[in-house]
């Protein structure tokens, strides 16, 4: 929240609060404004508003202006906190695999959607979440991914290295990210399985979304 948002809703609620007192107990209104008046500004510090942002309210209304909630705890990034796309969030994140859980999801996505749109990789990472959730799979990332039978990349029980270096690897960590902070809504919804046109699952599934070479099911 800007300086002058702070200022203004304080000094709003202030003067509110100035005016249901002055009508109500004029005597305590002129009490708490004559207090007001004999302390420095300086010394004031009211609802996370400095010395310069308080000299801006009018004295009368800055004794009430104390029981405000505190503005200063509020920031700039928690008004905007949401991303305007996927490709934004994704390009918001590094690409370093800093644990194991990430490096499994990254690798699952890479070996699974390279190439697929950013919202394909997106749901890739999704199934695999999903699962761990879902009681009919192992409660674990990696476990999910390495369950034998279920993702053909996997060699013995043993997802294959993969350069860091390669830009679709650094793609897919960066939507590994996105997908374990919950930062952006993917299209897969509930989906527990993915397959190509043409490859249902093994199992009886509800058709959820196709996006680009994949239809994902629940």
């Amino acid at each position: 929240m800007t300086v002058f948002k702070r200022v203004a809703a304080s000094a709003a609620m202030a003067l509110s609060l100035a005016g249901l007192l002055a009508t109500s107990t004029p005597s305590l209104a002129t009490n708490i404004a004559g207090a007001a008046a004999t302390t420095p500004v300086s010394a004031m510090t009211v609802s996370g508003i400095n010395a310069a942002e308080l000299a801006m309210v009018p004295q009368s209304a800055r004794a009430t202006m104390s029981a405000l909630p505190d503005f200063s705890q509020v920031s700039e990034s928690d008004e905007d906190s949401e991303y305007a796309s996927l490709a934004e969030a994704v390009a918001d994140q590094d690409d370093i695999a800093s644990s194991e859980e990430l490096r499994c999801l990254a690798g699952a996505i890479y070996f699974e959607s390279q190439g697929e749109p950013l919202t394909g990789q997106l749901a890739v990472a999704q199934v695999i979440l999903n699962r761990t959730k879902s009681g009919r799979f192992p409660t674990g990332v990696c476990d999910v991914i390495k369950q034998r039978g279920q993702f053909s990349f996997v060699r013995r029980g043993e997802i294959p290295s993969i350069s860091p270096s390669r830009s679709a690897y650094r793609t897919a960590v960066a939507v590994a990210k996105v997908a374990l902070a919950q930062a952006w809504d993917g299209p897969a919804g509930k989906a527990l399985f993915f397959n190509t046109p043409g490859n249902r699952p093994g199992v009886r599934v509800q058709k959820v979304a196709a996006i680009g070479n994949h239809i994902f099911y629940r």
